[in-house]
């Protein structure tokens, strides 16, 4: 696998983190898995070391900048990632491969779901779409108990350390339907609790077990660490509705493979 392609899978990836508050894995494991031939571990520690790195600074810098960021709430929500993604590591190198595999189906389709939210799909079918709701400042909005945030955290990096991802996927559907976070401060917050090096101990659990590739990490990080602000910054001045639709549309064609194939 070249160089290149390499960085542009970060890239992309990068653009989805700095969209969505993701830290890229979702995108940097199928795409591993699939082109590059990677076992699914490998490809999970991979990314996991990819993602550890401080690649959406840029991003966090624009949301700030915004006056969309919860850093209170990134704070708690980065204390239970960095304790609980070595669980999901040990998990990970402890489940046979197949049992795996359809986890990580599973968890695609749930991401999928929230991404399409087909019900309010439904709704804007039927004209019956709800007005947008305003963006807050980073002043204003819900201010939950730290122990709410920290077990969103802890849930988050159990799902970080199994399959390779930041733990945004928990993260911002967890703030927005639970402690009634709007979207994009959601987002924002999400992507400053991954900022941090919380995926350390469940990168070096991969090291000794050797499953990761470190070369391709790095690059991936180079990627990463473009594309994040180029989502940002899409996701502060444009709708993201399209894109979302076609990401949980993609998800759904990568969960069937790893059920099936």
């Amino acid at each position: 696998m070249s160089a290149g392609l390499i960085i542009a899978i970060g890239f992309l990836a990068g653009i989805f983190a700095g969209l969505f508050g993701i830290g890229g894995g979702i995108v940097i494991v199928p795409a591993l898995v699939l082109l590059a031939g990677f076992p699914l571990i490998k490809a999970t520690g991979t990314s996991l070391a990819a993602i550890m790195l401080p690649v959406g600074i840029l991003g966090v810098i624009a949301y700030y900048r915004a006056r969309i960021l919860d850093l209170r709430a990134a704070a708690f929500l980065a204390s239970g990632l960095v304790m609980s993604v070595v669980v999901g590591a040990w998990m990970a190198h402890a489940l046979p491969a197949v049992v795996m595999r359809r986890l990580y189906a599973v968890f695609c389709l749930y991401v999928s779901w929230t991404f399409i939210k087909p019900l309010e799909q439904l709704k804007r079918f039927r004209g019956e779409s709800p007005l947008p709701e305003a963006e807050p400042n980073s002043n204003n909005g819900p201010k939950p108990h730290f122990v709410a945030l920290v077990a969103i955290g802890l849930a988050a990096g159990i799902m970080a350390g199994m399959f390779g991802i930041g733990g945004g996927n928990i993260i911002v559907p967890f703030l927005v339907l639970f402690l009634k976070y709007p979207p994009k401060r959601a987002i924002a917050t999400s992507l400053a609790a991954l900022l941090p090096p919380v995926g350390l101990p469940g990168v070096i659990y991969y090291y000794r077990a050797g499953t990761l590739d470190i070369r391709v990490a790095i690059l991936l990080a180079a990627g990463l660490l473009l594309g994040t602000v180029v989502g940002a910054r899409m996701n502060i001045r444009m709708p993201t509705a399209q894109v979302k639709l076609l990401y949980g549309i993609f998800l759904i064609f990568v969960a069937a493979r790893f059920f099936f194939f």
